[in-house]
């Protein structure tokens, strides 16, 4: 397959890798409602160094992701500022930023944004998960390449059709420019399903029952079809005694013998008079209950850019630019399930928020949401937004929206990032919490889901599972991890090989900043041995 090449790919390859594990660090006064570890989250911060710091807990739990990442137009004036480490990119990048129409690079430079971003939606994402990309023309065409790059072009599902204007505009130079594009891909299409779209009154009105049949409102369709097969073409009489045949070219759907048993269930119909060329009846308690989406979505259906901006000046929040959360809404019909987690990491006004919370009310769901916004405003007005959409809007036309949509969220900020060569100086030392979380996960590979890791007994054990206990002889304090209360000693580990076995593992891994045992020792007994801060590596 082919792959796609650009300048600096070199160095952001496995950029995703290097960044740093900071943990979240909840901030109560900006909450709404917080309910605890299972709850939704805004996160301020670099949506690099947040979907980094999800990984631990969420990798592989979100079901889907919408992200509305720049559009890269040339006026908005977005700047790079990854901390690659390579001074060529930090040169290239600093010669001109913030990246705008004059950068003749910066198709290159959105690139290098997008590439590492995308890995860890990637590694978020659960394997019958999907992700939807909002884009227009001005880097559909590379997203999709990059996109083909890192989830493969065998999981492309499709390319949406989104009438964002519904009106022309009559001095557009070339064309009047009325869609965006909303890019799909599946993490395993083998594995992932659109779901149904609820049918409607208008889907609905198609059906009828003239003829009085038991079975219900049905509608119905030709018979002929165009890929011809002579044994389908045959002469029907209807009940009026004319014959019909098929259109010239053409033949009949059904075999003559399959025909004949239709018409015995009372499935052909010939009009009224029965004089009518034959069509198959199909009842509307036959067909799937959910209509299959198209890729094509008017303005009516999911709304437009106008109604977008008026929704959230009910809402009295101004943003530039924000889409529909009817939009948003649809995508989460297609891609959750009730009790799904949803992700978006460029969380703009908060739209996404808006829509789960929507969709909850709607239907009694349980779907949770992730946010993550970069700017200063992700308090005032991403955060400001959904604390009002949860508590009422007054002035709002939907009924649901001013008695208030209900529900919480814990407001996030990134800590301090885990970082070997400050741990050494004492200069940031991380929590014991979120240094157990980032041992477990780039050490173990575990993920721990809905838990808060803490120091369950004197020994420092923090987990287990069938396999093995995990114990961390640990505080954030420089002067305790320079005494011998931070080294395993004969005295602690017999202690240890005695609990674990307790416990019905024959294994314990112990993090501790130094160790007094021999290594012959701790494998007799059953000790595998981690020293602190060098066990922590990237991932």
């Amino acid at each position: 397959m082919p792959t796609l090449e650009f300048n600096g790919k070199h160095h952001i390859y496995t950029h995703h890798l290097t960044v740093p594990y900071r943990p979240l660090e909840t901030d109560e006064s900006r909450s709404c409602n917080p309910t605890g570890e299972d709850d939704n989250l805004i996160i301020h911060g670099d949506n690099l160094h947040a979907l980094k710091a999800l990984l631990p807990r969420y990798i592989n739990r979100i079901k889907c992701i919408y992200i509305d990442p720049p559009y890269n137009t040339g006026k908005e004036d977005w700047e790079y500022n990854d901390n690659v480490k390579s001074p060529l990119m930090q040169a290239w990048f600093k010669e001109n930023s913030p990246i705008d129409n004059e950068d003749l690079e910066r198709h290159e430079k959105w690139l290098c944004m997008m590439w590492p971003r995308l890995h860890l939606l990637k590694e978020l994402l659960a394997e019958d998960g999907v992700i939807f990309i909002s884009i227009d023309d001005n880097e559909q065409h590379h997203l999709r390449m990059l996109m083909d790059d890192i989830f493969g072009g065998q999981n492309f599902v499709t390319n949406i059709i989104w009438q964002k204007k519904f009106s022309p505009q009559n001095d557009a130079k070339y064309f009047s420019d009325n869609h965006d594009f909303v890019v799909c891909y599946a993490k395993n299409k083998e594995t992932w399903r659109p779901v149904l779209l609820p049918r409607t009154e208008k889907h609905n009105k198609r059906y009828s029952n003239p003829d009085n049949d038991p079975r219900g409102p049905w509608s119905s369709s030709g018979l002929d079809v165009k890929t011809y097969q002579e044994d389908y073409d045959y002469p029907i009489t209807t009940p009026s005694g004319r014959v019909v045949n098929p259109p010239g070219g053409a033949c009949w759907r059904y075999s003559k013998e399959r025909f004949e048993i239709l018409v015995n269930d009372n499935r052909i119909w010939f009009g009224e008079d029965g004089n009518n060329v034959p069509r198959v009846k199909r009842f509307l308690s036959e067909v799937k209950q959910g209509i299959t989406p198209l890729t094509v979505w008017l303005h009516e259906d999911v709304g437009h850019t106008q109604s977008a901006t008026q929704g959230l000046n009910k809402i009295g929040v101004a943003f530039s630019n924000p889409k529909p959360h009817t939009l948003i809404k649809r995508i989460l019909q297609i891609g959750t399930d009730p009790d799904s987690i949803i992700l978006d990491s460029f969380a703009g006004s908060g739209t996404t928020a808006q829509a789960v919370l929507a969709l909850n009310k709607e239907d009694g769901g349980n779907r949770k949401f992730i946010l993550i916004e970069c700017e200063d405003y992700a308090d005032t007005i991403t955060a400001e937004r959904v604390r009002r959409v949860i508590n009422g809007v007054p002035d709002a036309k939907d009924e649901a929206l001013r008695e208030g949509l209900g529900g919480s969220f814990t407001y996030c900020t990134l800590g301090e990032p885990i970082e070997i060569e400050a741990m050494l100086t004492g200069e940031k030392l991380p929590t014991y919490t979120a240094l157990a979380t980032n041992l477990l996960f780039t050490t173990a590979g575990l993920s721990v889901e809905e838990v808060t890791l803490e120091q369950k007994n004197d020994d420092g054990l923090f987990f287990s599972d069938d396999k093995n206990d995990y114990y961390l002889i640990y505080k954030p304090d420089l002067e305790y991890l320079r005494s011998n209360e931070a080294i395993l000693n004969l005295a602690h580990a017999k202690r240890i090989q005695h609990s674990s076995h307790e416990n019905g593992n024959q294994k314990a891994i112990v993090y501790a900043a130094g160790n007094y045992i021999g290594q012959r020792e701790l494998t007799k007994m059953g000790i595998a041995f981690c020293q602190l801060p060098y066990v922590i590596h990237e991932r």
